[in-house]
């Protein structure tokens, strides 16, 4: 009887220490699982929806199917979570119209994650009432999100992580040509030097690079902002749209991502997931074409050169690494 009562007392001692070294060991886990995700950023990039209630399509533009077309990347970003924000890189609507916008909203009001958005060329009026302030108006009114100062702005998702949201649109002039205005240059230069040590996520309509040579889609003063960009020596992604093309070009340690629309071939979204660690900086891309397929092979059959648009298999789906500090 004594025996059993030491064998049973040595047991429960046992296990008590295996359970404690459990807690432990658990937690030590848990802390890593953390802190591994506070180093990843995952985003949703949605770019030229250009949503229409009214229009019929274009010899490229599948306008009529706009609406079911973002309803599709809505439901596939709500059921393949998480993230830790979506962002539309400009022409939301195709007129613009207020009313356009407004129900815009009335789909993206549907996303579970918070989202953002920057204007494009086709959200802005030059001499109608969807001015630039009221695009950011109308947007704030349902987004807490989009309650900025200016229409250019940005914040801070998680630590270690700043993202740049650009205004490229001019609205002085009829063009679909872009530009970063001197204001806006000055105070891009105060955030690159206020996030030094930040890893930057820079959002803009009109791209910094090209997919390809277009004169009348091209940034005016590219390469000043080009050149300002390289200034930052962590790793800097920019996540463009305006051109309608599936592609990656990578600068040393600026990775520059340009999205599709979702109302042209190949009517697609990206998945952008960033690890960020103290040497160096991954960023997995990936492509989410529609699940609307019928309206995917219509969409082709509008365009000629469409491999042009779809991309390599590389401006698809890869990893690229970006060395820390400019290493």
């Amino acid at each position: 009887m004594k025996n059993y009562k030491k064998k049973k007392k040595e047991s429960f001692f046992s296990k008590f220490v295996n359970f404690i070294l459990t807690i432990i060991v658990a937690c030590a886990i848990g802390s890593q699982v953390c802190t591994a995700a506070n180093n990843n950023l995952r985003i949703a990039q949605v770019s030229d929806a250009h949503f229409s209630s009214f229009e019929e399509n274009t010899s490229y533009k599948f306008l009529k199917k706009s609406g079911e077309l973002l309803d599709d990347v809505i439901f596939q970003i709500n059921t393949s979570g998480p993230y830790d924000f979506i962002i539309f890189t400009g022409d939301l609507i195709n007129k613009p119209k207020v009313s356009e916008l407004e129900k815009f909203i009335e789909h993206s009001k549907n996303l579970i994650y918070p989202w953002y958005a920057i204007d494009g060329n086709h959200d802005i009026s030059i001499d109608g009432p969807l001015t630039k302030s009221r695009f950011l108006s109308t947007l704030a009114n349902v987004n807490e999100n989009m309650n900025q100062k200016n229409i250019y702005y940005a914040f801070t998702p998680k630590k270690g992580f700043r993202v740049i949201c650009l205004d490229s649109i001019i609205d002085y002039k009829l063009t679909s040509n872009g530009e970063i205005s001197n204001e806006q240059f000055l105070w891009l230069r105060e955030e690159l030097d206020k996030h030094a040590k930040d890893v930057i996520v820079l959002c803009t309509h009109v791209p910094i690079i090209e997919p390809y040579s277009s004169p009348n889609h091209q940034m005016e003063n590219e390469y000043e902002v080009r050149k300002l960009l390289k200034t930052h020596k962590m790793p800097l992604i920019v996540l463009q749209g305006h051109y309608h093309a599936v592609k990656v070009k990578q600068d040393e340690n600026m990775l520059v991502i340009s999205c599709p629309s979702l109302v042209t071939y190949p009517n697609a979204f990206r998945v952008i997931n960033i690890h960020s660690n103290k040497k160096r900086t991954l960023v997995d891309v990936y492509l989410k074409e529609t699940n609307l397929k019928d309206i995917q092979s219509r969409s082709k059959l509008r365009l000629f050169g469409s491999e042009r648009l779809y991309g390599d298999e590389t401006d698809r789906n890869a990893t690229f690494e970006l060395k820390n500090n400019g290493e």
